[in-house]
């Protein structure tokens, strides 16, 4: 270990930790806070339960898109400089959404800015992370704690956001963002940057363009299909007053995608091609050839899918099938929030007793199975509210179980030089996950005319998603290899 993480880990570990699991903490919960005010935002600023879905999307969409151009940039100037500007940035974003007036604002402050933000403070987490603590069983200690902070985010985020628009307003709750982001800020004079090599790369502006357009239209066209359909277009597709799609002609759907699978190959070309002339590519294509740490990035895309659209899915459900509040709604995901944090709170004992991949295996058992409880209880009738806990109870303790066994799995795969780079892959993987699960499961219940059967066909389309998760950490190897060089 080095002097710098043994110095650290001995006198200011928790020091060092307590902002950047702060800043994870706020970052999730401002992707999940927002599902228990979507009738009384879209009331208030009068748009729609969709509008407000777009909303929600386009910040996790935006940190998707940018994760990985955002990783490069600590490469470049630095992870706490990278880490204290994404405050500065997400703070105004929440500054400006407190003060929207109308969904564009919104979407400028919250979804855009917000998402810049964490697009730039979320990688230098989980790089400094593993940079300062080599010792395995140290990191994965963190490791916990940090991944623990964004699970419960994204699960204590329904119960918080509902008590403060209940009883203030869910302007409040971008307030209060603003608050703790100042306070992060305070807190992280004390964090230690270990200092960059003399020879820094170039950054990749091309790459990015290409990475980030590809990645939106992608999950924009997803999320039209509540819009339009999956197949044929439900309306008619107009710029103005122009059709350029016909009602019942092809899916605008597609086309997007396509645009964006068509980006996305000329991002993986341009990545070939610079690596070929010997430049520094936005991301290696080396990162994607190793077995242990792909598989690992589809658990990580899954469980965040399966997180995020199950939760979507029930609090809309809950508030519009229902008629529950804000806080009420956030109450009945209380026993999700429990479950992660008890399993949050193991998971240095648990990494310490169990190899990481029967930890990912046993997450994504136990979530299908709080999903099928949740299922086989309820069947989405008007049952009475404890049918939900012990479903959610489970759901998310699988959760909690398997976010930091995922994230070791990724990071530990690679060495120290190549942790900028899976780091930026790794969080922007995540967050596409969060992106599709609102979109995929939003698309479904829209285009299902929203009967509570259908919101319950919704949770099958997640808990599908989540036995790919668990296909996925069956076929991870039985040890993580690290001994990968790093990418050129």
């Amino acid at each position: 270990m080095t002097s710098t993480s043994r110095g650290l880990a001995a006198s200011s570990a928790r020091a060092a930790v307590l902002p950047l699991a702060l800043a994870q903490f706020i970052c999730s919960y401002a992707a999940s806070n927002m599902n228990v005010a979507i009738t009384t935002i879209a009331t208030e600023l009068g748009t729609s339960i969709t509008g407000i879905q777009t909303a929600i999307t386009l910040f996790t969409l935006t940190m998707a898109a940018l994760m990985i151009p955002g990783s490069k940039l600590t490469d470049l100037l630095g992870r706490k400089v990278c880490f204290v500007a994404g405050l500065v940035v997400y703070g105004a974003g929440a500054l400006l959404a407190l003060l929207a007036q109308g969904l564009p604002l919104l979407v400028v402050g919250y979804s855009l800015l917000q998402g810049v933000g964490s697009a730039l403070l979320i990688p230098p987490i989980y790089i400094l992370i593993t940079v300062l603590f080599d010792d395995l069983k140290t990191r994965a200690r963190w490791f916990g704690v940090v991944s623990g902070s964004a699970g419960l985010g994204a699960a204590a985020g329904p119960l918080i956001g509902g008590l403060i628009t209940s009883y203030i307003s869910w302007r409040a709750s971008f307030g209060l963002q603003a608050l703790v982001v100042i306070a992060i800020i305070w807190l992280a004079r004390r964090v230690q940057d270990p200092p960059l090599p003399a020879e820094r790369p170039q950054f990749d502006v091309l790459g990015a363009v290409f990475s980030a357009i590809g990645l939106f239209f992608v999950v924009f066209g997803v999320l039209q299909t509540g819009t339009y359909g999956w197949v044929r277009a439900k309306k008619d597709v107009t710029i103005g007053s122009t059709v350029l799609i016909a009602q019942g002609g092809v899916s605008p759907v597609w086309i997007l995608v396509g645009i964006g699978l068509v980006f996305l190959a000329l991002f993986i070309l341009h990545v070939h091609n610079r690596e070929r002339n010997g430049r520094t590519p936005l991301v290696s294509i080396r990162l994607f050839q190793n077995r242990t740490s792909n598989l690992g990035l589809v658990t990580q895309n899954m469980q965040w899918l399966v997180m995020q659209g199950s939760f979507f899915v029930i609090s809309v459900y809950l508030q519009q099938e229902r008629g529950l509040s804000p806080i009420s709604t956030g109450l009945m995901l209380i026993p999700a929030t429990i479950g992660i944090l008890l399993a949050s709170a193991g998971a240095q004992r648990m990494a310490g007793r169990h190899s990481q991949r029967l930890l990912v295996r046993v997450g994504f058992t136990l979530t299908v199975a709080g999903i099928a409880l949740i299922l086989g209880l309820t069947a989405w009738r008007h049952t009475a509210d404890w049918t939900f806990w012990p479903g959610l109870f489970v759901m998310g303790f699988g959760l909690g179980t398997m976010l930091t066994a995922s994230v070791n799995v990724v990071q530990s795969a690679w060495p120290e030089a190549a942790q900028g780079d899976i780091s930026g892959v790794s969080r922007s993987v995540s967050n596409l996950g969060s992106s599709l699960g609102v979109a995929i499961a939003g698309s479904v219940m829209v285009a299902a005319a929203a009967s509570a059967v259908q919101y319950g066909i919704s949770v099958v389309v997640v808990g599908a998603f989540a036995l790919v998760g668990w296909v996925a950490a069956v076929l991870l190897p039985r040890e993580a290899r690290s001994e990968e060089p790093a990418p050129a």
